[in-house]
């Protein structure tokens, strides 16, 4: 009468940028950007680029599980959460909460987020690897991606910085479960075994799964790309937050978290954004208590 789960794959969320773009825009492509203001400054030289290069990108149109894992961090990296620490209060509207939105609309405003930014739920995540993206956060798994699927890009990786330059990360993942009564078993059993070998460890990196098992981490990465290792960084400052009722805050298209990041960063009722979310946040917790 109880439900075991193995955590089959680690996720951090990290910052990229495009180094041909950095260079491009006369900008130093060794040179990671530690505050929002550099990545501001950076967006504005990247942008002047012209045409369709922007210098800042993420899926604002009502994906909350993006946002949560990309922007949230802006946040945590100065102290503050959308949640108390038993999940019980509402805590979104802060004054690092309201720079982070102001990072984002500033951005926005001048111009250096495409368009389609404030109507994608998701579906074009990923646009830093299409070459025009000069910065964008991403989860780890994209380090994989890119490596595996688009060596033309050339790229860094470094922690989100927070609002006041302090470094944070969504820690995330997939669990491992069987069905109960599984003819299977031995299988899973003989996949289970590799997949946490050394071995199979390597293999899960190798295509952006940081490795599970820390006990063998610098082994399992050794011989990869070394960007990784900043994924695995990240999960010494990683947060989420602390909540059973995640899907219905966070996760959903219509649920509060979506729905406040979309009118917080692209409308015109700032105030209202905060209150209207931070309302339905709390009556959704209280509900399910």
């Amino acid at each position: 009468d109880k439900i075991y789960g193995l955590p089959l794959t680690v996720e951090t969320s990290i910052f990229a940028w495009n180094k041909d773009l950095y260079e491009k825009a006369g900008l130093d492509p060794e040179k990671a950007p530690k505050t929002w203001q550099e990545i501001t400054a950076n967006a504005e030289k990247i942008r002047a680029l012209g045409g369709d290069t922007y210098g800042f990108y993420f899926s604002g149109g009502g994906c909350g599980g993006c946002m949560i894992f990309t922007f949230t961090p802006l946040t945590w990296g100065a102290g503050a959460d959308i949640l108390s620490a038993d999940g019980k209060t509402a805590t979104l509207d802060t004054p690092q909460m309201r720079k982070a939105v102001d990072i984002y609309r500033n951005m926005v405003e001048k111009d250096l987020v495409p368009a389609g930014a404030a109507s994608d739920n998701g579906v074009n995540f990923l646009s830093f690897t299409n070459g025009k993206i000069g910065q964008q956060s991403l989860g780890a798994f994209a380090i994989g991606t890119l490596v595996t699927q688009h060596p033309e890009i050339d790229f860094g990786v470094t922690l989100i910085p927070g609002v006041d330059g302090k470094p944070s990360s969504f820690a995330g993942g997939d669990n491992f479960v069987v069905t109960k009564g599984t003819p299977r078993l031995e299988e899973v059993k003989e996949f289970l075994e590799y997949t946490y070998s050394p071995e199979g460890q390597k293999i899960m990196a190798k295509f952006g799964s940081l490795p599970t098992r820390g006990d063998i981490a610098n082994e399992v990465l050794e011989g990869l790309d070394p960007r990784l290792k900043v994924g695995m960084e990240a999960i010494a400052v990683a947060q989420t937050p602390y909540t059973l009722q995640f899907n219905d805050l966070i996760n959903s298209a219509n649920g509060p978290w979506a729905t406040f990041t979309n009118a917080a960063i692209y409308g015109d009722d700032i105030d209202g954004a905060f209150s209207n979310a931070q309302d339905e946040m709390q009556s959704i917790i209280d509900a399910g208590q």
